[in-house]
This record gives structure tokens, C-alpha cells and sequence, in this order.
């Protein structure tokens, strides 16, 4: 397993490198280059300061020179400095990313704790309205847009019923209420972001449980613990729910990633401040740096995550072994 484990994390490294270059590359080639931006609004700018500054920061060598610089940096903790917001990257995306993890922890656990129960049961019960109405549900959340599930919310709840704020992450001007009361608003402004991921999430993972549960419920091994009159819930939770887990593992190994680096549709429409607003931001307002960090902890989320499943993939099942 320990050399397995290695062999991953060195596979991760050349993923992130070839992902990233590539990347680099691409937004180098975006329009609204910043020093262009920046001669033609000053008058006195010519061609020959222009390419005076690039020069100077090293813009006129090898795209690759550039990266292998970059790169050099980043592996050692220099991030670099943001254009729009004018301090150091580190500065701008820590309390973003703390936010995002704050987000999408709970997402997780919300959608863990209503997903799983709702399609165990579903597959105990098929073909029952019960089961008929997870159904539809799970294909209504599958199939609704999360921008559209977004602003639904929104109208509803902070428009037409004004319990919650529309966005944001905390009220502004509270000064120092203490921590009991900063934790109580900012658990306000999570409501509507956490319900309209995890409405996406949950439907996903309901269809995913069910499916696994109800195949599992046909193994031989099933059948044999009945008949050893084992009790109904040791065969339930002990037996068939520990094996179809493994698919399951998989789904939201890989949606993790995808709701810890940003969910940028979500955080966009309630101007929730994490790291995928911020990454939106960033490319629009072309700020290199900062695109490119979020770029590159995002994708280390998905290929950590890929490496946390199949680790956990021996933990379900003693009959894998990696050697």
C-alpha cells in the first residue's frame, strides 16, 4: 500500500505540472494583455517603453522559461502579487479557500447524512410510491440548473418571504460581536448556498445508493446471511451497505473536489466569497496570478480526492490489495 501511495502522489505531481503548463499557456494567450491595457491608457506610453517593461519582467522570453519560473515560486510558497487587489495572492486566497472548505464541508455532510439513509431506504422499499416519489425527486434535483435552483431560492426565501440574506458571506460593520454571534450570521448567509448544493449533490447520490444497494441486496453472500437467520439490520448494515459503498466511494470522492474548489455558479449568484468567485473574478478581470493558484488547488483537490478513494477502496474491501 505505502508504495502504491508513493507511486500515486508521483503521478499527482506529473498531472499538476502537465495540467498547469498547459494553463499557463492558455491564459497567455487571452486578450487584454495588463501592460497593454496600462501604455494605451497613458498618453506618453510608447512601443519601445512597452516592450522596455516586458522586458523587465521577463515576458519577451520562452513560454516555457516563464512557467519553469512560475512554477520555481509557487513550489515555495511565493504565490505572487494580485493586479486587481494590489497585495500578495496568499493574502487574497486563504480566507477564500477557508470559506470554501467552510461551504463545502457542510455541503458534504448535509448531503452524506440526507443521501445515504434516503437511498438505503429506497432500495429496501422498490417500487412503492415511496420509492416513486425519491425517484422523481432525484431526477428533479439531477435536472434542475444550479443557477436557476439558486435564484429560486433567492426569490423565495430572501425576496418574497425575507428570511434569509440574498448573499454574502457576513454582515458588514458588525464590528467585534464576539464568536457566538459571528458564527450566527455567517451561518445565515450558508443557508441558501449549502441547500442549493446539496439539493444537486444529494439527488446524485441518492440515485447512486440505491442503485449499488439494490444490487448488492441480490449477492449470493445476502441470501446466505438470511438464511443463517442472521438479524435483518446486521444484513442491512453490516453486510450489503459496506459493499455498496464502493461505487458510492467513487461518486462522492469525485464531487468533492467539485464542491470544496468553488462551485463557481453557486458562489457567484450569492456572492458568497470562496475561491470559485474569486477564480471567476480573477479571469474577468484578467489577474493572472490569482486564476492560476485557484486553477492549481483545485486540481489538486480532484486528484487527491481520486487517490482518497481508492485508498478507501481497501478499507471497504479487504479482498483489494494494491500492491
Amino acid at each position: 500500500m505505502t508504495a502504491y501511495i508513493v507511486r500515486r502522489l508521483l503521478q499527482t505531481v506529473m498531472v499538476l505540472l502537465v495540467l498547469s503548463f498547459v494553463t499557463y499557456g492558455l491564459m497567455g494567450l487571452m486578450p487584454g494583455d495588463p501592460l497593454d491595457v496600462a501604455c494605451a491608457a497613458d498618453p506618453k506610453c510608447t512601443l519601445e517603453n512597452l516592450d522596455q517593461m516586458k522586458r523587465d519582467l521577463g515576458l519577451d522570453q520562452p513560454i516555457y522559461q516563464r512557467y519553469a519560473k512560475w512554477a520555481w515560486s509557487f513550489a515555495h510558497g511565493d504565490l505572487g502579487y494580485s493586479r486587481t487587489y494590489r497585495v500578495p495572492v496568499t493574502e487574497i486566497l486563504m480566507p477564500r479557500l477557508w470559506n470554501t472548505m467552510v461551504l463545502g464541508l457542510l455541503v458534504i455532510l448535509v448531503s452524506l447524512v440526507v443521501a445515504i439513509p434516503i437511498g438505503v431506504y429506497s432500495s429496501l422499499h422498490p417500487n412503492t410510491k415511496l420509492d416513486y416519489g425519491v425517484n422523481l425527486a432525484a431526477f428533479s434535483g439531477i435536472s434542475a440548473p444550479s443557477f436557476w435552483l439558486g435564484l429560486m431560492f433567492i426569490i423565495v426565501f430572501s425576496v418574497k418571504l425575507r428570511w434569509l440574506p440574498a448573499g454574502g458571506t457576513e454582515t458588514i460593520g458588525m464590528g467585534d460581536p464576539g464568536m457566538m454571534a459571528t458564527i450566527l450570521d455567517r451561518a445565515k448567509y450558508l443557508v441558501l448556498p449549502v441547500a442549493s448544493l446539496s439539493c444537486l449533490t444529494i439527488a446524485s447520490w441518492v440515485r447512486y445508493t440505491r442503485a449499488s444497494m439494490m444490487e448488492t441486496l441480490r449477492f449470493d453472500f445476502i441470501r446466505t446471511a438470511r438464511a443463517m437467520g442472521l438479524p435483518r439490520r446486521q444484513i442491512i448494515v453490516r453486510h450489503a451497505l459496506r459493499n455498496a459503498l464502493l461505487p458510492v466511494v467513487t461518486v462522492v470522492a469525485l464531487s468533492v473536489p467539485m464542491v470544496v474548489s468553488g462551485a463557481v455558479i453557486t458562489e457567484t449568484v450569492f456572492a458568497y466569497q470562496g475561491v470559485g468567485k474569486l477564480m471567476y473574478d480573477s479571469i474577468i478581470g484578467n489577474d493572472f496570478n490569482v486564476a492560476m493558484c485557484s486553477f492549481v488547488i483545485s486540481c489538486f483537490m480532484v486528484l487527491f480526492m481520486n487517490l482518497f478513494a481508492d485508498i478507501a477502496y481497501a478499507y471497504l474491501d479487504p479482498r483489494i490489495r494494491y500492491q
